[in-house]
């Protein structure tokens, strides 16, 4: 595996060129900077941190890198390219939806998470059962606590109770939740032009880490139902 400390300063560049040059001719005109300083070294991030959260969780991992371009089929915005680095980061287990971690870096800032976006509607069944017993009230705990430490966390999904639950019932908030995702936002860019990247990211995770857990825990195959 080829070494990774850091990204450039010349990537954040490219990042903020791009958004204010979001053209075809641009882009090709400046595909060898995306190349040198993009696509190259996130591959290569990318590897450390399947290691690093591997050795963190105690499951080894697999990465996604999301593509430079965008599917502008069904968008009103027709820019073709996007102007961030976006890699999810899975654990390799059986269950469908397991929670993952997210790095995302855009011109304006960077962005740790952990959780998943939506459940599919089989594992959302699991993932309500579980919130209507101790684990709902684990994550309602869970929520405000990390909110207290400055951690973002979305809204639930639905404005009522799902069908099948009671409206009063005393975990409402974690059943009107389709999934449950956890985001530190770094505003300071230069946090991935500093030494050790992948080191620092993982120490960022590790506040995560109870998501991490508590989601794994309801996905497991011997997990509460």
């Amino acid at each position: 595996m080829n070494t990774f400390d850091s990204y450039s300063p010349d990537a954040l560049q490219f990042l903020r060129d791009l958004k204010a040059n979001n053209t075809k001719d641009w882009f090709t005109a400046h595909k060898t900077t995306y190349e040198h300083c993009i696509k190259d070294p996130t591959k290569v991030f990318a590897a450390h941190m399947e290691s690093a959260l591997g050795a963190l969780t105690g499951q080894p991992h697999s990465s996604k890198i999301f593509r430079i371009h965008r599917d502008v089929r069904f968008s009103k915005v027709k820019t073709p390219y996007n102007a961030h680095i976006h890699v999810a980061l899975r654990p390799e287990r059986t269950t469908a939806q397991p929670p993952m971690w997210f790095f995302g870096l855009s011109p304006e800032k960077l962005t740790l998470g952990c959780g998943v976006f939506q459940y599919d509607n089989e594992a959302l069944a699991n993932f309500r059962r579980a919130m209507a017993g101790p684990k709902g009230a684990e994550l309602i705990a869970l929520t405000d606590e990390l909110r207290a430490s400055g951690i973002r966390i979305g809204e639930p999904d639905l404005k009522r109770v799902p069908k099948g639950f009671d409206k009063d019932h005393p975990n409402e908030v974690a059943l009107r939740r389709k999934g449950f995702a956890a985001w530190i936002d770094i505003t300071d860019t230069a946090f991935v032009t500093e030494p050790n990247l992948v080191e620092r990211s993982t120490a960022t995770f590790q506040k995560l880490i109870p998501v991490f857990d508590l989601l794994s825990d309801i996905g497991s195959p011997t997990g509460p139902c």
